[in-house]
């Protein structure tokens, strides 16, 4: 008898796969062009929503479509101001912040998205304009987390933040498929 298992809604494409040595320059560019297209990509997922689909969870006790499109830019500047402490100071110490709390304040409910895919689309803009210029030595850089307490990479970071707008591109197409949006 050949059983299945339900898919993870929460992790639509897998885990993060972070690398342990450094990323040839054909992988860095083919993940920073994954960082260019998100916002493209997320527009399109989200077009011809209503505010109710857009309020609808994409799992339920999880997040609504609204709060990962909020929650995409708040995440990615996050990973933009870490990169560029590490490019400028000695494997700085970096802020953590609560992704929940911040998922829950007004502006989430209040603010249009378009808003936040404005934000996210000139973010990226900036994001790639940079990650293209760095250096062999530079990618080698690091910052330290001090929830999970490592030190980090710009090449693990990209890795990251790559897997990371994929992952929530997922929890919103894989919600319209299921529900037919």
């Amino acid at each position: 008898m050949q059983t299945t298992t339900a898919p993870d809604l929460r992790y639509p494409i897998g885990h993060v796969q972070l690398p342990n040595e450094p990323l040839n320059q054909g992988t860095r560019l083919a993940l920073i062009a994954r960082i260019a297209v998100l916002p493209d990509q997320v527009r399109a997922a989200v077009t011809g929503l209503t505010p109710a689909q857009l309020d609808t969870p994409y799992r339920p006790g999880g997040w609504t479509v609204r709060q990962v499109i909020h929650h995409l830019p708040d995440s990615h500047l996050n990973a933009y101001t870490r990169m560029r402490l590490a490019l400028t100071e000695t494997n700085p110490t970096i802020r953590p912040y609560d992704e929940q709390a911040w998922s829950e304040l007004p502006d989430v409910a209040a603010t249009p998205v378009a808003v936040s895919l404005a934000l996210l689309e000139a973010l990226h803009i900036r994001w790639t304009i940079l990650l293209r210029q760095l250096t062999d030595e530079q990618w080698l850089r690091t910052f330290h987390h001090p929830e999970s307490k490592r030190d980090v990479t710009l090449y693990q970071a990209l890795a990251s933040y790559a897997w990371h707008g994929q992952h929530h591109l997922a929890h919103i197409t894989e919600l319209r498929r299921r529900e037919g949006f």
